[in-house]
């Protein structure tokens, strides 16, 4: 999912991260469906490493949830969070400018 190099610019002042920002962007642009490491790490455009941490970070901050069904490991943005509603808000915004 590509943004406007000045929107994503604003987004990455916002969050402190550009990779943040890619990867919030994408799945809130997706409620609901969940994505596979690898996917993100396509859509994004960002490093295995970087996608790793990342994910650790939002998950630790309760933003996204990670599920395990058997071997697989799968993320989505987690719509119980008090953080869902604006974030999902700001990232649809800019995703769709």
């Amino acid at each position: 999912m590509k943004m406007k190099p000045d929107l994503e610019d604003n987004l990455v002042r916002l969050f402190g991260s550009t990779s943040r920002a890619r990867i919030l962007v994408l799945l809130c642009a997706h409620v609901g469906r969940p994505f596979y490491q690898r996917e993100i790490m396509f859509e994004t455009g960002l490093s295995l490493q970087t996608t790793q941490r990342e994910l650790g970070n939002l998950v630790d901050l309760g933003i996204i949830k990670k599920q395990e069904t058997n071997n697989n490991v799968y993320y989505q943005v987690n719509s119980a969070s008090p953080f869902f509603k604006p974030l999902t808000q700001i990232c649809l915004v800019s995703s769709q400018e």
